[in-house]
Protein backbone atom coordinates (compact mmCIF):
# COMPACT_ATOMS: atom_id res chain seq x y z
CA UNK A 1 0.00 0.00 0.00
CA UNK A 2 1.17 3.55 -0.73
CA UNK A 3 -0.15 7.09 -0.74
CA UNK A 4 0.33 9.43 -3.70
CA UNK A 5 -0.24 13.16 -3.26
CA UNK A 6 -0.62 15.46 -6.27
CA UNK A 7 0.04 19.11 -5.47
CA UNK A 8 -1.31 20.18 -8.87
CA UNK A 9 -4.58 18.28 -8.40
CA UNK A 10 -4.75 18.78 -4.59
CA UNK A 11 -5.55 15.08 -4.28
CA UNK A 12 -4.38 12.24 -2.04
CA UNK A 13 -4.78 8.75 -3.49
CA UNK A 14 -4.30 5.46 -1.64
CA UNK A 15 -3.02 2.68 -3.92
CA UNK A 16 -2.60 -1.04 -3.40
CA UNK A 17 0.72 -2.78 -4.05
CA UNK A 18 -0.18 -3.22 -7.73
CA UNK A 19 -0.71 0.55 -8.07
CA UNK A 20 -4.52 0.40 -8.27
CA UNK A 21 -6.31 3.32 -6.66
CA UNK A 22 -8.32 2.24 -3.62
CA UNK A 23 -9.44 5.65 -2.33
CA UNK A 24 -8.98 9.26 -3.38
CA UNK A 25 -9.55 12.38 -1.30
CA UNK A 26 -9.34 16.13 -1.84
CA UNK A 27 -6.66 17.84 0.25
CA UNK A 28 -5.33 21.33 0.86
CA UNK A 29 -1.56 21.72 0.74
CA UNK A 30 0.62 24.77 1.38
CA UNK A 31 -0.55 28.18 0.24
CA UNK A 32 3.13 28.94 -0.48
CA UNK A 33 3.52 25.92 -2.76
CA UNK A 34 6.16 23.21 -2.75
CA UNK A 35 9.42 23.40 -0.84
CA UNK A 36 11.49 21.50 1.66
CA UNK A 37 13.35 24.18 3.66
CA UNK A 38 12.65 24.63 7.36
CA UNK A 39 10.58 27.77 7.96
CA UNK A 40 9.34 27.95 4.36
CA UNK A 41 5.71 27.04 5.18
CA UNK A 42 5.78 24.96 1.98
CA UNK A 43 4.70 21.35 1.42
CA UNK A 44 7.74 19.08 1.02
CA UNK A 45 8.02 16.96 -2.10
CA UNK A 46 9.44 13.50 -2.62
CA UNK A 47 9.38 10.19 -0.82
CA UNK A 48 8.13 10.09 2.75
CA UNK A 49 6.61 7.58 5.13
CA UNK A 50 4.06 7.77 7.89
CA UNK A 51 6.29 7.77 10.97
CA UNK A 52 3.53 8.01 13.59
CA UNK A 53 -0.25 7.80 13.82
CA UNK A 54 -1.66 10.03 16.55
CA UNK A 55 -5.20 10.31 17.88
CA UNK A 56 -6.72 6.85 17.53
CA UNK A 57 -10.07 6.79 19.30
CA UNK A 58 -10.39 10.57 19.58
CA UNK A 59 -13.78 12.01 18.62
CA UNK A 60 -14.48 13.72 15.31
CA UNK A 61 -13.23 17.31 15.58
CA UNK A 62 -10.90 16.66 18.54
CA UNK A 63 -8.43 19.55 18.81
CA UNK A 64 -4.68 18.83 18.94
CA UNK A 65 -1.90 21.16 20.06
CA UNK A 66 1.69 19.91 19.84
CA UNK A 67 0.30 16.48 18.86
CA UNK A 68 -1.70 16.19 22.08
CA UNK A 69 -5.50 16.27 22.34
CA UNK A 70 -6.61 19.34 24.32
CA UNK A 71 -9.97 17.84 25.31
CA UNK A 72 -11.74 20.41 23.12
CA UNK A 73 -13.98 19.64 20.16
CA UNK A 74 -13.88 22.13 17.31
CA UNK A 75 -17.01 24.25 16.96
CA UNK A 76 -17.88 27.64 15.47
CA UNK A 77 -17.87 29.08 19.00
CA UNK A 78 -14.39 27.72 19.76
CA UNK A 79 -13.14 29.00 16.39
CA UNK A 80 -14.49 32.47 17.20
CA UNK A 81 -12.51 32.45 20.48
CA UNK A 82 -9.28 31.65 18.58
CA UNK A 83 -9.29 33.53 15.26
CA UNK A 84 -6.37 32.76 13.00
CA UNK A 85 -5.49 29.48 14.73
CA UNK A 86 -4.15 26.73 12.47
CA UNK A 87 -6.49 23.95 13.58
CA UNK A 88 -5.23 20.38 13.75
CA UNK A 89 -8.24 18.17 14.23
CA UNK A 90 -9.37 14.55 14.63
CA UNK A 91 -6.15 12.60 13.76
CA UNK A 92 -2.51 13.23 12.81
CA UNK A 93 -0.33 11.21 10.44
CA UNK A 94 3.22 12.50 11.02
CA UNK A 95 5.41 12.34 7.92
CA UNK A 96 9.14 11.64 7.77
CA UNK A 97 11.25 12.28 4.68
CA UNK A 98 13.20 9.40 3.14
CA UNK A 99 15.67 11.34 0.95
CA UNK A 100 18.72 12.66 2.86
CA UNK A 101 19.60 16.20 1.78
CA UNK A 102 16.25 16.68 0.02
CA UNK A 103 13.54 16.09 2.64
CA UNK A 104 15.47 14.43 5.45
CA UNK A 105 18.09 15.74 7.89
CA UNK A 106 19.48 19.25 8.28
CA UNK A 107 17.42 22.23 7.16
CA UNK A 108 15.08 20.12 5.01
CA UNK A 109 13.87 17.51 7.49
CA UNK A 110 10.14 16.88 7.03
CA UNK A 111 9.69 15.30 10.45
CA UNK A 112 11.49 18.10 12.29
CA UNK A 113 9.32 20.55 10.35
CA UNK A 114 6.27 18.84 11.90
CA UNK A 115 4.63 18.10 8.56
CA UNK A 116 1.42 16.14 9.06
CA UNK A 117 -1.64 14.88 7.30
CA UNK A 118 -4.32 16.22 9.66
CA UNK A 119 -7.96 17.17 9.90
CA UNK A 120 -9.24 20.71 9.50
CA UNK A 121 -12.51 22.58 10.08
CA UNK A 122 -15.26 21.90 7.55
CA UNK A 123 -15.23 25.63 6.74
CA UNK A 124 -11.73 25.33 5.22
CA UNK A 125 -11.76 24.72 1.46
CA UNK A 126 -10.38 21.50 0.01
CA UNK A 127 -8.96 21.09 -3.47
CA UNK A 128 -6.88 24.26 -3.34
CA UNK A 129 -3.71 25.29 -1.50
CA UNK A 130 -4.25 26.94 1.87
CA UNK A 131 -2.20 25.24 4.60
CA UNK A 132 1.04 26.27 6.32
CA UNK A 133 2.84 23.24 4.85
CA UNK A 134 0.83 20.27 6.07
CA UNK A 135 -1.74 18.29 4.12
CA UNK A 136 -5.20 19.16 5.40
CA UNK A 137 -8.11 16.76 4.96
CA UNK A 138 -11.79 16.60 5.80
CA UNK A 139 -12.14 14.97 9.21
CA UNK A 140 -14.29 12.04 8.08
CA UNK A 141 -11.92 11.34 5.18
CA UNK A 142 -8.98 11.44 7.57
CA UNK A 143 -10.55 8.91 9.93
CA UNK A 144 -11.07 6.56 6.97
CA UNK A 145 -7.46 7.04 5.83
CA UNK A 146 -6.10 6.68 9.37
CA UNK A 147 -7.89 3.35 9.81
CA UNK A 148 -6.79 2.12 6.36
CA UNK A 149 -3.03 2.73 6.40
CA UNK A 150 -0.41 1.39 8.82
CA UNK A 151 2.62 3.18 10.21
CA UNK A 152 5.50 3.21 7.67
CA UNK A 153 3.14 3.45 4.69
CA UNK A 154 5.09 5.18 1.89
CA UNK A 155 3.86 8.64 0.89
CA UNK A 156 5.02 10.26 -2.35
CA UNK A 157 4.31 13.98 -2.77
CA UNK A 158 4.72 15.29 -6.32
CA UNK A 159 3.99 18.52 -8.15
CA UNK A 160 2.12 16.62 -10.91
Amino acid sequence: MKILVSLARQRLTVCDDAGRALRSYPVSTAARGAGERNGSFCTPRGKHLIRAKIGAGQPLGAVFVARRPTGEIHSPELAAQHPGRDWMLTRILWLSGCEPGFNRLGEVDTMRRFIYIHGTPDTEPMGRPGSHGCLRMRNRDLIELFDLVPVYTPVEISEE
